[in-house]
């Protein structure tokens, strides 16, 4: 059990090899429920996005509740720790968790038949959870647009990763931190959104 628990590329294998067994499992046990068809296919993407959107979320708001916070009260000495290691490596899974939401999520709109309604926010066909996901869907385009686009460039020039003037890391820094703000802002409302359009619609 250690060699899967002290490796993360073996945990996730394990993960997915009890995923695996599981649905084999609840396939043999309630047969005549579950088919590989078209619903099964779309529930695995959704399955995908909500597990891409975890990593997401889970590191934007590790990066607003834990480590923003508390970089003031670290040593000077040890902030290089975070800079050259953590916070790169951390970028790396934040925007690709990112981007990885991104295309499940419209992948599952589109799989699901809903996708030009929600994009219009359900104005086209008046339907309430269209209007919800829709919702959710601008507001996670443009959280996925400020990762891209701002955030992860700011953070470029403020860890050093890019050379920049120490003004400029400081500006960058500061830009990183109010719009990974933002994002944390925007979370909120989109979960919200994203789970009433499955839950209340």
């Amino acid at each position: 059990m250690a060699a899967i628990l002290t490796s993360l590329r073996n945990t996730v294998i394990a993960g997915v090899v009890l995923a695996v067994i599981m649905v084999i499992v609840l396939m043999q046990w309630h047969a005549d429920t579950i088919a590989f068809d078209m619903a099964w296919a779309t529930f695995f993407m959704r399955w995908l996005h909500v597990l891409c959107g975890v990593m997401w979320i889970g590191i934007l708001w590790y990066f607003n509740f834990v480590q923003i916070p508390t970089m003031p009260s670290i040593p000077d000495e040890m902030k290089p720790a975070i800079g050259k290691h953590i916070a790169p490596e951390a970028l790396f899974w934040f925007r690709w968790g990112a981007m990885g939401t991104i295309v499940t999520g419209l992948l599952l709109a589109w799989m699901s038949g809903y996708l030009v309604d929600a994009i219009a926010l359900g104005t086209m066909d008046g339907v309430p959870k269209h209007t919800a996901i829709g919702i959710g869907m601008w507001l996670g385009a443009i959280m996925w647009f400020n990762v891209w686009f701002i955030i992860w460039p700011a953070q470029q020039k403020a860890l050093g990763i890019v050379d920049a003037e120490a003004d400029v890391k400081a500006a960058s820094a500061r830009t990183a931190m109010l719009f990974s703000r933002t994002n944390t802002l925007l979370s909120i409302p989109m979960l919200y959104a994203m789970v009433s359009a499955q839950n209340i619609y």
